[in-house]
């Protein structure tokens, strides 16, 4: 099971990696994309957007939005990591067909050949099944445990077996569900500063402007879509993988109480 604790290591120092990465690309995607003088009028970032000009509205947004962008990037990119990786763990065949030829193999009590059907699949599923599979074969030898105390140490193997692969499998989803309440409240901030900036601006200005207050408006919610629209994505993506992963582990619980009933009839 090193395989196991070997990608969750790279998975850790991919996440360390990636998520200061994709705040400078943010940033440089906000100050010379969004903030690029041909988006505004008179070529003057300072200055009002061109009208229709969504890049230089954007920016408009003030800092916060580079922080959303982040947090947009930070979504797409561990939702896509998290879709090579559980596309990974399922193994190469379908998942279906591997439990049936397992439990159709235990039935006949070919471990062997169950053994060789894990090292074809591969993935965390078949990980699992394997080192159970092992461990059935081992109790069988150990003529000095009962068995019941056979029994139980080929569902302590399994069950270890599980707890190795799980944290692997549901790396990264916490990040998705911290994105899916902070981009909100984030976009909530951004909004909240832009108002006050608008409504300061015509207060120094000495009379009501409603063509400057509502620009002033409307870029302020600019935040509120940026965030809104990340914690959509990110609550779609996290409710996606979570239906994988429990698709995942029910198929090992499937197979690995399988593993455990063909020994207690066959011994």
């Amino acid at each position: 099971m090193k395989s196991g604790k070997k990608t969750k290591k790279s998975g850790s120092i991919f996440t360390t990696l990636a998520i200061p990465t994709l705040f400078c690309v943010a940033v440089v995607l906000f100050i010379y994309v969004f903030g690029s003088p041909t988006n505004f009028q008179g070529g003057d970032p300072h200055g009002q957007p061109i009208p229709g000009n969504y890049f230089g509205i954007v920016y408009k947004g003030g800092f916060i939005v580079p922080i959303l962008m982040t947090c947009l990037m930070i979504v797409l990119t561990f939702s896509v990591e998290r879709l090579i990786a559980l596309g990974r763990a399922k193994g190469k065949g379908s998942m279906t067909t591997f439990v049936g030829n397992i439990r159709s193999l235990l039935a006949a009590n070919k471990v062997d050949e169950a053994i060789a059907i894990c090292d074809k699949q591969k993935g965390s599923v078949s990980n699992v099944l394997r080192s159970t599979l092992l461990r059935y074969k081992a109790v069988e030898k150990e003529t000095s445990l009962t068995k019941e105390q056979q029994i139980l140490a080929i569902q302590k193997e399994l069950e270890e077996a599980t707890s190795l692969e799980l944290p692997t499998l549901e790396q990264n989803l916490v990040i998705l569900a911290t994105l899916a309440s902070l981009s909100t409240l984030l976009g909530l901030l951004g909004t909240v500063l832009g108002m006050i900036r608008a409504f300061a601006a015509l207060a120094n200005a000495g009379s009501p402007d409603s063509v400057a207050l509502a620009a002033g408006i409307s870029e302020a919610l600019i935040n509120t879509a940026f965030g809104i629209g990340t914690a959509a994505l990110a609550i779609i993506s996290y409710s996606v993988f979570t239906t994988k992963i429990d698709k995942l582990t029910y198929a090992i619980d499937e197979a690995g109480f399988s593993i455990v009933q063909t020994y207690a009839s066959n011994h």
